[in-house]
């Protein structure tokens, strides 16, 4: 019998700590006082800071990457997918106004492989300080039955916190409100099953600069337009969408009263071109783009049509691009989004 045979059956838990070790050490970056123990024991442990909040709200968010892997392991580029990873959870806890405090990861992989672990965990990092939070804990698995050679997958869990007055949940949403769009940095996370589809590898090389740009991180914009625009008074930023999955039409509903649906002009934003490439190459509809992909905005933030062009300009002054994308209108029809 081998001296290893757990090695012989493809897991080498030696090699394996020593990544981990490395990966620990680019964790403990992002500690911030309230990390009370953070990776290396069972469970992570975090010091709530409820005296800065009134009436304090946890707010929870799982998510992945998706089919975007397959580029990353084709040409084995992996930062951004740990930005995109930490993008997908924080951008979703920001919508209802809370502040991003930890993060944690999953990573599965076949064999674990050094420079795959370490430039994702990279990513993280750098992901987790672009948000304000600390990467408080993680589970590395290596499962050589499961994946093929060069595979993996990741999960990424966020927990933000929020005064429960201070939360932002849409119920004021009413016909006449504007709806304000965030630009994106591109596809982000999400269509990634459409478009290794359609595209061939060779297309898919020449488009991977602009197809691995790393999920655009919002929180900091939106947590300072909520600080300037929202009151103990009057919210003025009354309901905030994350475009993920199901584009602009699968996510806008969610934030919107029964009585309520958007209205979208498509002409009163920039399409960025990769959309237009896939439109041409799969001939669908605008209509279609819409229900797949954030066809160019990440972000959407519905205010009242008095306050537009002052968020507009605050949203501008912090870096974004930021449009007037279409407005709120009562319900006439089953659908709860709409182009024109």
């Amino acid at each position: 019998m081998s001296s290893d045979p757990y090695k012989e059956a493809g897991v080498d838990i030696e090699a394996a700590s020593h990544i981990v070790e490395e990966m620990k050490a680019l964790a403990q970056t992002t500690d911030t006082i309230n990390v009370w123990r953070g990776i290396g024991g069972f469970a992570s442990c975090y010091r709530l800071p409820v005296e800065d909040y009134d009436e304090p709200i946890i707010v929870s968010s799982t998510d992945g990457v998706g089919t975007k892997l397959n580029l990353a392991t084709k040409f084995n580029k992996h930062r951004t997918i740990g930005i995109d990873l930490v993008a997908m959870c924080v951008n979703d806890v920001v919508t209802a106004g809370a502040k991003p405090l930890y993060f944690l990861d999953y990573f599965s992989t076949g064999q674990l492989q050094r420079h795959t672990a370490i430039e994702l965990m990279e990513g993280i990092v750098y992901g987790c300080i672009q948000a304000g939070c600390s990467l408080v804990g993680g589970e590395t698995a290596e499962m050589p039955q499961f994946y093929p050679k060069g595979k993996y997958d990741v999960a990424g869990f966020c927990t933000g916190i929020v005064s429960y007055a201070d939360a932002v949940d849409g119920t004021d949403i009413k016909p006449g409100d504007v709806i304000i769009g965030l630009a994106s940095s591109g596809v982000h996370s999400n269509g990634f099953s459409l478009i290794n589809s359609i595209f061939s590898d060779s297309a898919l090389k020449k488009l991977q600069s602009e197809l691995l740009i790393p999920t655009k991180i919002y929180v900091n914009t939106i947590l300072k337009l909520i600080e300037s625009f929202n009151s103990p008074v009057n919210n003025s930023i009354k309901g905030i969408a994350h475009i993920t999955g199901g584009g602009l039409f699968g996510n806008i509903p969610r934030i919107l009263p029964d009585n309520c649906k958007a209205m979208l002009d498509t002409n009163n934003w920039a399409i960025p071109e990769i959309f237009l490439e896939i439109q041409q190459k799969t001939c669908i509809s605008i209509l279609e783009m819409c229900g797949i992909f954030n066809y160019g905005i990440g972000m959407v933030i519905i205010v009242p049509e008095r306050e537009a062009e002052d968020v507009i300009a605050a949203s501008i002054e912090l870096g974004e691009d930021a449009y007037i994308i279409g407005k709120v209108v009562p319900v006439d029809k089953p659908l709860q989004c709409e182009i024109r």
